[in-house]
């Protein structure tokens, strides 16, 4: 119990830190009278329906969403290759700029509920563009027999995150090098099949990722 009090306390005492140093930053940038750098992106609403074999379908994000996640631009996806598997949830949040109070929310924050419940959370290691390892987070959810593989990171300025604190920190020491505070989530997710298990899952995921990568750097700017 005492353990888990402190690790309680620990986070929040790291999320203190952030909001300090962002509202420093936001001081700062004020002070210095210079207006914020937002670099061009394409919308989101024209990311290609078709990567690789997978064939998207758009979903509404619905209106109530909308107003939680602020002002930004987001791309929620269902993409299929097969009727022989589940298909692959592409939910991508690009925010502009995170200084008027709109920011990146965590999906340990928004998953979690309707009976789903975080059994697995893990760091992983993927070859990244041009091979370049990157850093994501691999999340699983229960809810009774059925479970969702998640796969998320943030990326910005040409950085990818796996941590929401490191990606908080970079925001704020770009908001004071490069006076940017632009950001992005990248979440795929998809249901683990009852017949195969949950390694074919996987490879179903990072096959996925591998064939998107290529296609982010318009929409998410470097």
């Amino acid at each position: 119990m005492i353990g888990i009090m402190k690790r309680d306390m620990n986070m929040w005492l790291r999320l203190t830190i952030v909001v300090a140093m962002l509202a420093g930053t936001g001081l700062i940038l004020h002070s210095r009278g210079k207006a914020e750098v937002v670099p061009a992106a394409e919308p989101l609403g024209s990311f290609p329906s078709e990567i690789a074999q997978w064939q998207g379908a758009t979903e509404v994000i619905p209106q109530s969403v909308l107003e939680v996640l602020g002002s930004g631009d987001f791309l929620d996806r269902i993409y299929s290759r097969s009727p022989n598997e589940p298909p692959v949830d592409l939910f991508i949040a690009y925010f502009p700029s995170q200084r008027n109070g709109s920011s990146i929310h965590s999906p340990q924050n928004c998953l979690p509920g309707n009976g789903w419940s975080p059994i697995e959370l893990a760091r992983v290691v993927l070859p990244g563009p041009n091979q370049t390892p990157m850093n994501v987070n691999r999340y699983v959810l229960a809810k009774d027999a059925d479970r969702l593989l998640v796969y998320y990171w943030y990326q910005e300025h040409g950085r990818v995150v796996a941590s929401e604190y490191w990606a908080k920190f970079y925001l704020v020491a770009d908001s004071i090098r490069i006076n940017r505070s632009d950001g992005a989530l990248i979440r795929v997710m998809t249901a683990v099949g009852h017949d195969k298990g949950p390694a074919s899952t996987d490879q179903r995921s990072l096959e996925f990722i591998q064939n998107l990568l290529p296609f982010l750097g318009k929409f998410i700017p470097g």
